[in-house]
């Protein structure tokens, strides 16, 4: 008999809910340590789209008020987020 899954938390995008669902019925993730780097894991991925979506609006370069272009700030925080997605990936030993 297959044991209910938990729910995926409720802030999470409809993309990262199923995300959240997959990897529990294909990866034995029953632990509250394993769900608590999943949660964190897909929290980051929907950083990094959230990012992604105002770079694609705004463009990857900005300019400042001095005329000035600069990488967008989002960059770093896309980069991060999606590094902490992996990291998350990683320690699952989902790789």
């Amino acid at each position: 008999m297959k044991t209910k899954l938990p729910l995926a938390p409720k802030h999470l995008s409809r993309e990262c809910k199923r995300l959240w669902v997959a990897v529990l019925n294909d990866w034995q993730v029953e632990d509250f340590a394993g769900l608590a780097i999943l949660q964190v894991g897909l929290e980051a991925r929907d950083r990094a789209a959230k990012c992604r979506k105002q770079i694609d609006r705004e463009g990857e370069v900005l300019t400042d008020r001095f005329g000035q272009k600069k990488p967008h700030p989002l960059l770093a925080a896309e980069r991060d987020s999606r590094s902490a997605f992996l990291t998350a990936i990683k320690s699952l030993n989902m790789e």
